[in-house]
């Protein structure tokens, strides 16, 4: 009886609100007014609670009173309620009768065919080559980049070894004043982008003719501009007037993707993601998925880092996830050997180019692959530590496989995340020989093994080594594994030499702090 009242009083509460001079209702109050008014002199109906009231609405009545701000306006009226115990009722009332108009806004989109993607374009920068064919060719030939740091002094570092890049130019890709400015994860992403771009075949008559506002840019980095906001930090020091008043722009992680589209006058989605080293997984996907729903028809996507600097290289130190192997530079990065002890930075960027098939043929572009889907999961376990039954990487890849509609059978060529961690790399192996070690086909490699771990561009660079894995039928080597973990069977994963193979669904793994886990499928286009 008490609720029935309630509600009356309700009703009755809410007309009140659109008679009075500060009414926040729009033109349409009269409409909602006849929906109150219907409502309560309708006798034959028992309001015993606030879900009875709404429920006898139809859905867009009921949207109509959630979205006209009703309730907000009725939390204005509590000068009009008796006793402070209908005042504290208000806000509970007003919470019960907003959720059940949230149910009413999304709405089902009609069936639509689905739009494939497609891989046109790569650009890479690394510190085994500035050019897709030049990396992979030196990836299958087992050449590493790991090398004693060159940079900067870190003699007094106990890491003094990266995967740093040696011979690095933007003649010809960026301005001179903005190479100066720019942190070198920008110029790293801007390069390899327009790289990704003459890799496709656009020419400057095709990016005349190609409707710009259906084109966009995601890539991503894990760091951003460490090095131009530590040379602030030092410029403070002195005085902030010796700050570089580009320091804030260019230190965070979307600039990158926004000067890249201001070069290129792409108007379509335009962002970056950082979710540490999954990020470039995070940033592909995302942006097949804005071609998916046709958002857009061309992609340039990615990841970029650069922080082999005093604290980027301190930070890792610190954190003791540091390989210390600096009498050997080459032998330093080992996935899955017994002799690793931890990952070794590396610097660079990756960028492919996605197309929505029948614009890509439509004008005449070389297809690599087809990116088929892949997927996202958490551990929500540590920061830095793997689960240790990898039940976040497992659900990542059966995700990834439902998603795209791929079996099980069908994969059988890995690119793991594998950065050559103690723990990392067999709660990975163990998590592929869950989902796939039935496939007596399967072939696993880590590119790491000879460039280092590239942080928020390692999945893009790795998806570039993938996609070369397609095109040319071979996979490189897994280098410097001389001593397999206990349990590793060597027979899934690729030896000391590149092999022979003919990919029929390619996976490739890249995981961040924070329990990130991102797992994507390229396929040969057919």
């Amino acid at each position: 009886m008490a609720a029935s009242i309630f509600c009356s009083w309700i009703v009755a509460a809410c007309m009140s609100v659109s008679l009075q001079p500060t009414s926040i209702f729009s033109s349409s109050s009269s409409k909602k007014r006849r929906l109150l008014s219907k409502a309560t002199l309708n006798h034959n109906t028992n309001f015993n609670t606030i879900e009875g009231f709404m429920s006898s609405l139809s859905p867009c009545d009921r949207f109509s009173l959630s979205s006209s701000h009703l309730f907000h306006g009725f939390r204005s009226t509590t000068h009009h309620l008796p006793t402070r115990r209908n005042r504290r009722r208000s806000g509970e009332v007003m919470a019960i009768a907003i959720q059940p108009s949230m149910e009413t806004v999304s709405k089902k989109k009609p069936p639509t065919k689905q739009r494939r993607v497609v891989v046109t374009g790569m650009g890479v920068e690394t510190p085994i080559g500035n050019n897709p064919d030049e990396f992979y060719n030196n990836l299958l030939q087992g050449v590493s980049g790991i090398s004693e740091i060159e940079a900067f002094d870190c003699s007094n570092y106990p890491t003094r070894i990266a995967g740093e890049i040696k011979n690095y130019s933007t003649n010809g890709w960026v301005a001179p004043k903005l190479s100066k400015r720019m942190d070198r994860f920008m110029l790293y992403m801007l390069t390899a982008g327009k790289k990704a771009l003459a890799d496709g075949g656009i020419t400057e008559d095709q990016m005349n003719e190609i409707d710009k506002s259906r084109c966009g840019v995601l890539i991503g980095s894990a760091m951003g501009g460490m090095k131009v906001f530590n040379d602030a930090i030092e410029a403070l020091r002195v005085s902030y007037r010796k700050m570089n008043p580009f320091c804030v722009p260019f230190a965070t992680t979307n600039m990158g993707s926004a000067m890249l589209a201001m070069d290129l006058g792409w108007m379509g989605p335009n962002y970056s993601i950082s979710t540490a080293c999954a990020t470039s997984n995070f940033c592909i996907l995302n942006a097949a998925n804005h071609i998916i729903r046709g958002e857009a028809d061309m992609m340039l996507c990615g990841g970029s880092d650069a922080v082999i600097i005093p604290i980027g290289l301190g930070g890792f130190v610190a954190c003791r996830a540091l390989s210390e192997r600096n009498s050997d530079p080459a032998k330093a990065s080992r996935p899955w050997d017994t002799g690793r002890d931890g990952f070794v930075m590396g610097e660079g960027a990756g960028v492919l180019l996605l197309e929505e098939l029948e614009h890509a043929k439509k004008r005449g572009a070389k297809i690599y692959a087809e990116f088929l889907g892949g997927s996202f999961t958490c551990d929500a376990y540590h920061m830095t530590e793997p689960h240790p039954q990898g039940t976040g990487v497992i659900l990542c890849i059966e995700k990834a496989l439902s998603q795209a509609g791929v079996s099980r059978e069908d994969v059988n060529y890995i690119n793991a995340h594998a950065t050559s961690t103690p723990a990392g790399d067999l709660k990975e192996y163990h998590a592929l020989l869950h989902c796939f070690g039935r496939n007596q086909e399967l072939r696993v490699n880590s590119t790491k093994s000879m460039i280092g771990h590239l942080l928020g561009a390692a999945g893009a660079v790795e998806a570039v080594a993938t996609v070369q894995a397609i095109r040319t039928g071979w996979v490189h080597p897994n280098i410097n594994l001389e001593n397999p973990d206990e349990g590793v069977d060597t027979k899934v994963l690729v030896g000391p030499k590149k092999e022979r193979l003919d990919v029929k669904v390619a996976l490739s793994n890249s995981f961040g702090f924070g329990g990130h886990n991102s797992s994507i499928l390229f396929a040969p286009f057919q």
